[in-house]
């Protein structure tokens, strides 16, 4: 890796690529996305993953905001045409200067060939705090955001994972996340080669695979979403395998409900244990190995290291423990800003603190629970969807007069999205969904149900109520109470 890494330093150095410049990347957990983001790093460059899920709409809008230099997409994966998707977009692209290919008949292989032996990039002067990484996520606007982060923010991210659960270079990391997720790279790209750790990587989510790799390679230590550890502690394959070396699974990215983390310890040698983070803040909090049981399950831990964690009321008062009140956080993985720095303003406060937009309580032993969002997004499966995003593209379907999308709380997944719909009535999901597609819109975007209304609950000045529908689609989806 540390050979291929440098032959593609030379290689981006070689296309005019050095310190500042934006390297994007949309691929699976392959061996190409390890070389393309220690390479980057290696130029001076900030790596720019992209999450093989978005389509024309999305990558188009971070190429252009992220100025790209440098574009790395797989030939095809699950079914998808990547260059094609690509060659429509580059029009508008006029700073991507080069778009390589991974897979066969690709142009990344060769292109890293035709480096000569031994050559290698010029050295640039690094410092901690430069930028290394620029990864989108989305929130309460329809516009995803661009997160800065710096070696060092990363650096210490790893480093206190690493502490808070005894990873060593001696355990075997298994990564299933998505690599160009913060998660994926993070504990996946980063955490094992700082640790001299091997590292197996699954592309493509399959329980019964994960089980195989688990087995086969002793895997130790993950870090993944809902959807991972509800899939390994439900698959009926789960009696056949021997995954005694696995000894530590955290979860986070999505709603954990307690009774998997107590079904995990029930049905399996390895501890589930939950956290809280995001992209722009990536762990604030956990539970070491060892408390009890009901720690795990139960809470989302506490502040890890020096990073601090409070509520405050919508005027900015810090409230007092046990009240509920929107979750502000800071330490030194807190990201740098944002890509547009007219988004700081809104997400920090003038003390250097991170307005989450999540509702917590902090109980006076200072462990954080969540109580509920205030930004209005969708977490399915670990991924962050725009309410507003998909609110904004069905308005645009000559049926609809007024829509609302919303959560309703899913086993496997943690959220799933419902849109309620005032408009004709032979407006149909079927057609609500190809109407979407047109759009080129993530699958995971689309809505999953929808539900025809006469009108939409509003306030008196005109805000849609939205925790009526969720409190309808939960009792109706027999989840009973907010979501």
């Amino acid at each position: 890796l540390d050979a291929a890494a440098d032959r593609a330093a030379a290689m981006l150095a070689g296309m005019g690529v050095g310190p500042g410049d934006v390297v994007s990347f949309q691929l699976p957990n392959w061996l190409e996305a390890a070389i393309v983001f220690h390479a980057t790093a290696r130029v001076g460059a900030i790596s720019n993953p992209i999450v093989p899920i978005y389509r024309r709409r999305e990558v188009g809008f971070i190429l252009e905001q992220a100025r790209s230099r440098v574009l790395v997409v797989p030939a095809t994966f699950r079914g998808f045409d990547y260059p094609a998707m690509v060659a429509e977009l580059r029009p508008e692209l006029p700073e991507l200067a080069h778009v390589l290919v991974v897979g066969e008949g690709g142009s990344f292989a060769g292109a890293l060939a035709a480096v000569p032996d031994g050559a290698r990039a010029p050295e640039h002067e690094r410092r901690g705090s430069d930028p290394v990484l620029l990864l989108y996520t989305s929130g309460t606007e329809s516009r995803p955001k661009g997160v800065l982060h710096t070696h060092d923010t990363l650096v210490y991210e790893c480093a206190s994972i690493a502490r808070l659960y005894a990873v060593t270079g001696e355990d075997v990391v298994f990564m299933p996340s998505p690599v160009t997720h913060i998660t994926g790279l993070l504990y996946g790209l980063q955490l094992p080669f700082a640790l001299g750790a091997p590292v197996v990587l699954l592309d493509a989510w399959s329980a019964p695979a994960a089980l195989e790799l688990i087995e086969r390679e002793r895997c130790s230590f993950t870090v993944g979403a809902t959807p991972f550890l509800h899939g390994i502690v439900n698959a009926p394959e789960l009696a056949e395998r021997d995954i005694a070396s696995m000894r530590v699974f955290v979860c986070g990215g999505a709603d954990i409900p307690p009774a998997l983390i107590t079904a995990t310890a029930e049905r399996t040698p390895m501890l589930a244990t939950r956290v809280y983070g995001s992209t722009e803040c990536p762990t604030a909090t956990g539970t070491a190995p060892g408390a009890p049981l009901a720690l795990h399950a139960q809470t989302d831990g506490a502040p890890i290291g020096p990073t601090e964690i409070r509520v405050a009321d919508d005027e900015g008062a810090v409230l007092a423990p046990p009240a509920v009140g929107n979750l502000e956080v800071r330490g030194p993985d807190l990201c740098v800003g944002y890509r547009d720095p007219a988004l700081d303003a809104a997400a920090f406060t003038e003390d250097g603190w991170f307005r989450t937009g999540d509702l917590a309580e902090i109980d006076a032993g200072g462990r954080l629970r969540i109580a509920g969002r205030v930004k209005d997004i969708i977490v399915r499966g670990g991924e962050n969807l725009s309410a507003k995003e998909i609110e904004n593209l069905l308005f645009e379907h000559p049926d609809v007069h007024e829509v609302a999308v919303v959560a309703y709380p899913d086993d496997v997944l943690g959220e799933r999205a419902c849109a309620y719909v005032v408009g004709e009535a032979d407006l149909t999901l079927a057609s609500a969904v190809a109407f979407l597609r047109t759009r080129g819109v993530a699958n995971q975007k689309l809505p999953e149900r929808l539900r025809l209304v006469d009108e939409l609950p509003k306030t008196a000045s005109g805000k849609v109520q939205k925790f009526v529908l969720r409190d309808a689609l939960a009792r109706e989806t027999g989840t009973g109470g907010a979501a």
